[in-house]
């Protein structure tokens, strides 16, 4: 990676090396393959490297051709406005889809790993949502599908929350507040909707109301809102 000792496996890029790998190796093998229709994302990493990453691989046309879009992850999204790294890239390159691939709970150092029932968590899970679909990016996506008590199990001790939490000794699973959270986008803003324009009253900017509205594809228009 990297990271000298950064404690699991990873493989470190650089915008120059993953731009070169995709238009000499990886991008001919699979435009040459049985396996053409896969989607390639680059990037896949924290925003703050945008539009920087995006610039230097898709401004290379031998590389662009087979890139479809950027993936995203949010850890260090308090560095990184999405003003200043999701907009610009959308801007330059409209073309390629910008997807939030990476996200959870419990990783940075000062926060506990498992907190059952937290509903702030599940707050701001709605925040970065949010916040995403109102600046050009497709979908948002968490880490784990499920984990268990301690937030593993994991070989690296690299405990983190989830939104479903199994506890295998009892044969249960919770159901945590940032899965209702993701569950509640998933069931009003189905696959093929548009986010559409939605102006809020002066009344209610004096708020700490968040919102996004989406034409979905059966014509109906969805309004999400959070208030924290």
């Amino acid at each position: 990676g990297l990271i000298n000792n950064y404690p699991f496996q990873c493989l470190g890029f650089t915008a120059e090396q993953q731009r070169d790998f995709i238009a000499r190796d990886l991008g001919p093998a699979l435009a040459n393959s049985s396996h053409r229709d896969v989607r390639l994302i680059i990037l896949d990493d924290n925003r703050l490297h945008l539009p920087h990453w995006a610039k230097v691989v898709l401004e290379d046309e031998a590389a662009a051709r087979y890139v479809h879009g950027i993936g995203i992850h949010w850890y260090l999204d308090f560095i990184g406005p999405i003003q200043d790294t999701v907009v610009p890239t959308h801007e330059l390159f409209p073309d390629y889809f910008i997807l939030a691939t990476e996200a959870c709970i419990g990783a940075h150092f000062w926060e506990r790993d498992v907190i059952l029932g937290c509903w702030e968590r599940g707050n701001q899970y709605s925040h970065s949502i949010l916040t995403n679909l109102n600046h050009f990016v497709a979908g948002w996506t968490d880490w784990n599908l499920a984990l268990d008590l301690e937030g593993g199990p994991n070989w690296v001790k690299n405990f983190v929350d989830s939104p479903v939490i199994v506890d295998s000794s009892e044969g249960i699973f919770y159901k945590q507040p940032m899965f209702y959270h993701m569950g509640h986008f998933s069931k009003f803003i189905p696959e093929g909707s548009q986010r559409v324009g939605l102006v809020a009253s002066k009344e209610s900017k004096k708020t700490d109301l968040e919102y996004t509205a989406f034409l979905r594809p059966d014509g109906a228009v969805a309004v999400v809102v959070l208030n924290r």
